[in-house]
Parts: C-alpha cells; structure tokens; sequence
C-alpha cells in the first residue's frame, strides 16, 4: 500500500510539471504575437523634397542661395532634422582673427556684428557666441561679402534673398533692451578682437531646429548649440584652407542701424549732408564757417536749425572738429539764448539744444540733445536736468543815521535796549536754476 501511494503521488507531481511547461510554451507562442498585433504606431520621419547633395568642385565657387524653406510644420521639421546625422569628419576651431583698420570701420563692424547676435539668437550669450564665429567664418570665405557689415545684411537691399533673415523681416523696428545691447556690443567687440567659439568650427551656415532650409542638403552637419544647427560646405570649400580671404576696409554704412548705432547714425547723416550741401549751408551755424572761440581752438559755439534732422548736427559737430584729440560744440536753435564766450552763464546752459564733447585722453566721445525739443529713442542720447540750488545771499544791511539826541538816553525798567528792526538783515534765497547736464 505504502508503495502504491508513492507511485500516485510521483503521477500527480508529473501532471503539474507538465502542465507549467505547457504553459510557458503557450506564453512563448501568444506573447510575440501579442506584441505584433498590437505594436505601437511609429510615425516615420516626414519626407523632405530637397535638392540632391552635391559636392561643389574646388574649381567652381560654391553658390549662397537665399533663405528659403521646406513647407514643414514645426515638429515635422524637428522630426527631420533628428534623422540628419553629424558629419564623421574632423571640425577643427576657425583661426582668432583680429579687425584691423580705422576706427570708425571698427565702430561700424562691431554694431553690425552685435545686431546680428542679438537679433538672430536673442537673450542667449552662448548662441551670440556662435552666431558671431558664424559671421567671422563668412567673412574669411570667397563667396560671401568681404567687409562684417556686408556679410550681415548681405540680400537685404532686396525684398527676398537676406542672408540673415532679422535683416529684412523687420525685426529692427523693436528696440533692444539697454543691458542687451551692451551684452552684444561686448562679444562683437571680443569676437573682432580674436575670440573664437570653437565648437562650431568653420560653420558658415545655421538654422534652428524647427525650420529645414532648401540649402541644407547641400551641407554637412557639424554642431548643434542649443535649437540651432550648424552646418559647413561638403568637400573642400568646407576645410580650413578655403577660408583665406583677407578683410577689406571701408566697412559700408548701414542707414537701418542709424537710431540703434551712433556709428552708422552719424555716418548716414554725415553722407546726407555731404550729398545735399544747401542742407549744410541752411544749418546757419553762424555761417562763418563754425570757427573755433578766439580764446579757444577747441571749442565752437554755434545756432542750429531746428528744422534739420537731429542726427545733422552730430555730424556737423564731427565736421568742426576734425581730428582734434579735444572737442566741444554747443548749439542753440534760439539765436538769442546762445553763448558767445566761455563759461557759459546758468541761462545759457538752460537754452542748450545740442552738445558734443570728445576727449580721446579720458576715452570719451558723446553726443547730447535737448530730448524736451528733440526726442531721442535712447535715454542716454538726452541731456539730463539737473536742479541747481544757490546758497542763501544775505540782504545788504541799511544803515540808519544816528539822530540826534537832546539830553540823556532815558533807561528802560530792567530791559535792554534792541537794534531798530529795519537794521537787521533778512536773508534772501537766490532763484533755482534748472539747466541740462552734458
């Protein structure tokens, strides 16, 4: 009996084992085509109708085609863009570079440059950085303008064709914050003076991430900073030695930068008053020709119209000073406030429309107006006012003429004698001057 219920219980454990295997192997079969039948739905990466790559010879300088794009949603075109792999080859840092010329180009390239940082990567200093190399690359390349400022606004004089799109989509009627603006200034400036972003390269191309670019086919993805994509030439036009163009000088004047940069502010209004001299002649400055004071070489004081456009009197102003290291000029658009000589008195400095000071030794050069009757779109272009406060001035003293007196002075019970009132002084408080601050 004992023998039997062995063999059972050996029988019951054998049915289970098989019933688990069974089991597993059901699971095996179902389970992947389970998953088949029900796998998630992967959306592929939309199809993109773009020119074939072609690898331009080094004997054929290689097209700039103008900014256009892929009809693409946005997360279409962040779709495409993850396919798009980098480029296996090396990417070597551009060489530094250093501007070199007069200082009035440097002025004019380093403003171009900062608009074109601060309007195409906006409130990002790392993507200023890359944008600003991008430029510098340009610069250095056969097919792109020679100076910094052509290279930024290259294609804006028409209505398509912009290289860079804030150039002509009219990003520039809004103005930039002023800490902004200095930020901007500060990386042009160091990036014209041998600072190099290294991690893009010899890129001269970009785009952010949620735009494809018909051009982009034609490139090689190098980088990525943040939502933009840095691209160079294929082949050679994309190596270190195809980038050996030297800078020419005569950085050109860009009129849609004048009420952003003083540098091109000045020279647009100095070129409108070299091509319409009856503009000058109408400034009556006096009309002797803007002499000097005859007590100092180095300082004019002048009438203005006020008719004429503001930026016309900082050129004149530049006009009369030449290459004086010290320069003062002051002007007044009413003829009977202004001042012949200096220093000038309180009422004088009140009625000022108009001063420019340069002092290369202490590093200044500046321009004011009266913003009360020229408004300016930067606070710091106006004149401050400043309330002047006079000491009191004491009344002169009268002097009474002793009368005289028959007899003894009579005492008065135990109290002094007091000075007649109308000897006493009364003080007077001068009147408050309000006058504009240079």
């Amino acid at each position: 009996m004992k023998h039997h219920s062995s063999a059972a219980s050996h029988g019951r454990g054998t049915t289970i084992l098989n019933g688990v295997l069974a089991g597993i192997a059901g699971c095996a079969i179902l389970g992947p085509a389970l998953v088949v039948a029900n796998a998630p739905i992967i959306e592929p990466a939309p199809k993109v109708a773009a020119p074939r790559q072609r690898v331009v010879p080094k004997a054929e300088l290689p097209p700039v085609e103008p900014v256009a794009f892929v009809d693409l949603a946005p997360q279409d075109a962040r779709a495409f863009n993850a396919t798009v792999p980098f480029s296996t080859e090396p990417n070597p840092a551009a060489r530094p570079f250093t501007f070199e010329g007069p200082a009035d180009d440097l002025a004019r390239a380093t403003d171009c440059l900062a608009a074109a940082v601060l309007y195409e990567a906006g409130d990002d200093a790392v993507g200023e950085k890359a944008v600003a190399q991008v430029i510098l690359n340009r610069l250095h390349h056969p097919a792109f303008p020679k100076t910094v400022c052509g290279v930024v606004f290259e294609g804006s004089e028409r209505t398509t064709g912009c290289q860079f799109t804030f150039a002509c989509d009219g990003a520039l009627i809004r103005r930039p914050s002023e800490p902004g603006w200095i930020r901007a200034r500060e990386i042009a400036a160091a990036a014209l003076s041998g600072s190099v972003y290294k991690p893009v390269g010899y890129a001269t191309h970009y785009h952010t991430d949620w735009v494809v670019p018909y051009w982009q086919s034609s490139l090689d993805k190098v980088a990525a900073v943040h939502t933009h994509l840095f691209f160079r030439w294929t082949g050679w036009w994309g190596t270190p030695p195809a980038f050996n163009r030297h800078v020419l000088s005569g950085e050109p004047v860009i009129a849609k930068l004048a009420g952003l940069s003083d540098a091109h502010g000045l020279a647009t209004a100095v070129a409108a008053a070299d091509e319409a001299n009856a503009t000058l002649a109408a400034m009556s400055l006096n009309t002797r020709g803007l002499a000097p004071l005859p007590t100092d070489p180095n300082s004019f004081l002048t009438t203005i119209d006020p008719r004429q456009p503001p930026e016309s009197f900082q050129a004149l102003a530049l006009k009369a000073c030449g290459d004086r290291p010290r320069c003062k000029v002051m002007g007044w658009s009413e003829p009977g406030a202004m001042g012949f000589a200096l220093p000038l008195n309180d009422e004088q400095i009140a009625a000022l429309s108009f001063s420019y000071r340069r002092d290369r030794d202490a590093k200044l050069e500046k321009t004011l107006w009266n913003c009360a009757e020229f408004p300016r779109k930067i606070p710091a272009q106006c004149m401050k006012r400043q309330v002047m406060r006079a000491t009191p001035v004491a009344a002169p003293v009268v002097a009474v003429p002793e009368q005289p007196v028959a007899g003894p002075i009579p005492e008065l019970n135990g109290v002094r004698r007091k000075q007649d009132a109308a000897t006493r002084a009364t003080p007077a408080t001068a009147p408050v001057a309000i006058i504009p601050k240079s």
